[in-house]
């Protein structure tokens, strides 16, 4: 299933991303930390504390930014990831993962970590994206990460136009745009679908669905009712 228009719904970037010292006298060093703006925050970070950076890599630079986690659907729910990542002992959800170990290196175990993190809940039903900023840094994570979560490379997608804009100039490209004199409704429930609140439609050519978004997940969590976030159903009107 996918949004209406052929594109994710829109909103902000949150992200929280792994840092690796390049400095020879602090090299193998690691920094977890939260942004919204993976480019401006690296510039920061290696221009100091009086410029935006933290304190831990103030004045220990140069610093990569080797790895991003993003997707998440607000600020709290990365800042959660944030501090999980950096205070795995502390986190009643990752009990399970092993202390450091002896001649282990921080960066192979902030990638342990993570590995766990992805397959934990509440994060394991993120819709999530492993991306790699460097790839000569990358590592195979164990476990692996959830089917739904996908490894990307490179800087994310610049940001995109607004939503209102981008669903306009998608319906228009669009051969089945529907007359616009007729109010389009939610093949689920039947009320109308609002364009602010982003309506689904199904990727299989000619299936006509479209639905609200709460009104989709409702109908694929019938074979999850223990859960509040579907990761895949069967679409109901292919």
């Amino acid at each position: 299933m996918g949004p209406a228009g052929g594109s994710a719904r829109l909103g902000r970037f949150f992200g929280v991303y792994l840092l690796y010292c390049l400095n020879p006298r602090y090299q193998g060093r690691v920094y977890v930390g939260f942004t919204v703006n993976p480019a401006r925050r690296v510039q920061q970070h290696n221009r100091g504390r009086k410029k935006g950076g933290a304190w831990r890599t103030s004045g220990r630079g140069p610093w990569e930014m080797v790895l991003i986690v993003h997707g998440f659907p607000s600020a709290v729910a990365a800042l959660r990831f944030e501090w999980a990542w950096q205070h795995p002992h502390a986190s009643r959800r990752l009990a399970h993962v092993a202390p450091r170990l002896r001649g282990e290196a921080a960066f192979a175990f902030h990638l342990r970590v993570l590995a766990h993190m992805l397959r934990a809940p509440p994060w394991a039903r993120l819709p999530l994206t492993l991306r790699w900023l460097r790839a000569d840094f990358r590592r195979e994570l164990c476990p692996p990460p959830p089917s739904h979560v996908p490894l990307a490379f490179g800087p994310p997608p610049p940001p995109q136009v607004s939503a209102s804009k981008h669903r306009a100039s998608s319906f228009a490209d669009t051969e089945s745009q529907p007359d616009q004199d007729t109010e389009a409704r939610c093949s689920l429930c039947t009320r109308a679908l609002q364009d602010e609140e982003g309506p689904l439609c199904c990727p299989h050519p000619g299936c006509p669905l479209r639905a609200h978004v709460i009104c989709l997940a409702e109908e694929f969590l019938q074979e999850e009712p223990g859960q509040l976030l579907p990761l895949e159903g069967q679409c109901p009107g292919a």
